[in-house]
């Protein structure tokens, strides 16, 4: 349960235990399966959906060693429409409802035993499709709905085109929260006397539906089991009183964040009791002494957001793979991948600098040292009134 979060991944991440490491890199490979199970080509008639049949899609994306089994297939729905004139563009086509994830079930008895419970999989894809970009682009605050937010709480507020795919249905399509409260409805039912967790994961779009998805299931089941996000190069996803709702409601939240990538310092901004806003490299805003009423008009406006959870800060300048300076390398999930795997925290490069240093100091020290006691040796063997010669190597 450590590695789910269960005491906030303390004195895990810098240095990153090993163990830990394998678990990200062992969720990162059901996002990647969401992605290669998407059929991405917008000239093919299965465009938008799962290219693999439910009961053998991770074998087919070369995880078939996992253990877990797809039970559901899981569409998003958009609420924006494209513009009439796309459709004069091919390559801009785009359906209202696209596949972008699945649900999948831990089924391998020996893994069950390793892990120490049944876990629950929720994996999804980052954005493909053109509609999804515009949901992306609704950038500012909306206010949860009535069923999303408890009583007496403080207004929590999510970026407006994450929470339309979520949650947005018609006549033809379910959405995407009401598959999800059904689907773990289901599984809480079915395994009601096993130790269970829920492991919600994704990319990008992904990672900030990640975020929504255990935040509803939290919220909606009030014995839900443990339930954690693992979460790469996500975006902000909501304010202040959506995040202390999130910890109220024992929701853990692993974010791996690439510092070079743009995508994890967008939308809007943060505002931080912190001074030293500018090492974090993002649109963060030092509240210190700032007027209490002015925090508060600031906290008012639709722009101003919260990070959620604890975060593992990766940098494609300390990896040879990818430039730093190119967006889309920084953000793709291979890359996040590759900076897990070959992560080496900075505290542990401090720790390490600091320990050579002492080295070297204590050397010097010693070097000076003997040079002194060289030099009293031979003054006791000169004459008075002469100078000792002292050979240096």
């Amino acid at each position: 349960m450590e590695f789910q979060g269960i005491k906030n991944w303390e004195g895990l991440l810098d240095p990153l235990d090993d163990d830990l490491r394998k678990e990200i890199l062992r969720y990162g490979e059901f996002v990647e399966a969401a992605y290669r199970c998407f059929d991405f080509d917008v000239s093919s008639p299965t465009y938008a959906t799962c290219r693999y049949p439910t009961n053998s899609m991770l074998t087919d994306c070369g995880l078939d060693k996992s253990g877990y089994k797809v039970i559901k297939n899981l569409y998003a729905t958009c609420a924006v429409q494209m513009p009439s004139w796309t459709k004069r563009f091919p390559n801009l086509a785009s359906p209202c409802s696209s596949w972008i994830g699945y649900v999948a079930v831990c089924e391998d008895e020996e893994e069950i035993a390793r892990l120490g419970r049944r876990d629950v999989v929720i994996a999804y894809r980052g954005t493909a499709t053109s509609c999804e970009w515009l949901e992306n682009l609704r950038a500012t605050l909306t206010s949860l709905p009535d069923d999303m937010a408890p009583e007496n709480y403080d207004q929590p507020m999510v970026q407006s085109g994450f929470l339309s795919l979520y949650t947005t249905k018609n006549e033809c399509d379910q959405s995407l929260q009401d598959t999800i409260r059904e689907e773990i409805g289901n599984i809480l039912e079915k395994y009601s006397d096993e130790p269970l967790s829920i492991t919600v994961t994704g990319h990008s779009l992904g990672a900030a539906l990640a975020t929504l998805t255990a935040y509803d299931i939290t919220t909606k089941f009030s014995h839900a089991p443990i339930v954690t996000v693992v979460s790469f190069g996500g975006p902000r996803v909501g304010n202040k009183s959506f995040r202390c709702q999130l910890e109220k409601s024992g929701t853990n939240v692993l974010r791996i964040v690439n510092s070079d990538d743009p995508i994890t310092k967008v939308p809007g901004f943060v505002l931080d009791e912190d001074d030293n806003v500018a090492e974090k490299g993002s649109a963060h805003v030092a509240t210190t002494g700032l007027p209490s009423w002015l925090q508060k008009c600031m906290e008012d406006t639709q722009w101003v957001y919260a990070e959620v959870g604890k975060e593992l800060r990766l940098s494609s300048k300390d990896s040879k793979f990818g430039k730093a300076g190119d967006v889309a390398t920084c953000h793709d999930l291979k890359t996040y991948l590759h900076l897990v795997n070959n992560f080496e925290p900075l505290r542990a490069m401090r720790k390490l600098k600091s320990v050579l240093g002492s080295i070297w100091r204590l050397e010097g020290q010693s070097e000076v040292s003997t040079v002194e006691k060289e030099k009293e040796k031979q003054a006791a063997k000169c004459p008075p009134g002469t100078r000792p010669r002292i050979d240096r190597a």
